[in-house]
């Protein structure tokens, strides 16, 4: 029992120098690759180029070097900001941006932080295309305004192999007092509509009148038919109706002489 000690405790500090130096070493020298991300291999500290995924990677310890990079398109939102249109009306404006990388490495290698880059520059163009930008502008023309942001964008990150797929302006909140102002004006904007309208039908009414006294006017009998028809719509109310005929009507309905005045 006395000799199995020295080697149990030899053992013992040969787990422990495996679990404390050894597995970490090993652990490190094991990397994976996920189907949507590229690993950019750096030894020395000089770039040995981009690891296509996806798989296993065994890399060198203590020489190599591998930073991963997610090619999968990423939404950024960019938070709520005061600007000041060219009308000199303060809105505040906020806006969601989707990129990819196209080139992992001129992420990396060009570029600390690429991600706070494209935050940086997206939220700066937002700020300076809004400021240059009418208020009607903006609300009326949005797609044109979101199109001219991307463009900006994607310019300036370009040299760092990113790609600005979409731009979207998702929410422009007005002052209190603009959108009262506002309300008022679709408003009278409305009423003004509703009285063109009753106008151009007050119009047409009036053309159709006219050519139904035309007509009537070319017809004699016509004005009688009418008279009739309207007597018996008075009559169908149930009411008792007495109406003076003149004379003259009677000559429609056969051959009638005037009676001659005696003297």
């Amino acid at each position: 029992m006395e000799c199995l000690a020295p080697l149990a405790s030899v053992g013992i500090f040969l787990i422990i120098l495996f679990v404390s130096f050894i597995l970490p070493i090993i652990i490190s020298m094991i990397k994976i690759i996920n189907q949507y991300e590229r690993g950019i291999r750096l030894r020395l500290g000089k770039y040995r180029g981009v690891v296509e995924g996806p798989g296993l990677v065994i890399l060198i310890p203590f020489i190599d070097k591998m930073i991963v990079v997610d090619t999968r398109e990423t939404p950024m939102n960019l938070p709520s900001q005061e600007v000041i249109t060219s009308d000199n009306i303060t809105i505040k404006v906020s806006a969601v941006v989707y990129f990819q990388v196209i080139e992992p490495d001129m992420a990396v290698l060009r570029n600390q932080d690429y991600i706070t880059s494209i935050f940086q520059i997206a939220q700066t163009t937002l700020r300076n295309v809004v400021g240059q930008s009418e208020l009607d502008e903006i609300l009326q023309q949005r797609e044109r305004i979101n199109e001219k942001i991307r463009d900006i964008v994607d310019e300036n990150t370009k040299r760092w192999g990113v790609k600005i797929t979409l731009v979207e302006i998702k929410d422009i909140e007005l002052p209190e007092s603009l959108q009262k102002a506002m309300a008022k004006q679709a408003e009278a904007e409305r009423e003004r509509r509703a009285k063109i309208i009753s106008a151009e039908a007050e119009y047409q009414a009036a053309q159709k009148l006219v050519e139904a006294a035309n007509l009537i006017a070319s017809q004699p009998v016509a004005l009688q038919l009418r008279l009739f028809q309207l007597l018996a719509d008075i009559a169908s109310k149930g009411s008792n109706l007495v109406i003076p005929l003149p004379t003259e009507l009677f000559k429609f309905f056969g051959n009638y002489e005037k009676p001659k005045q005696v003297d």
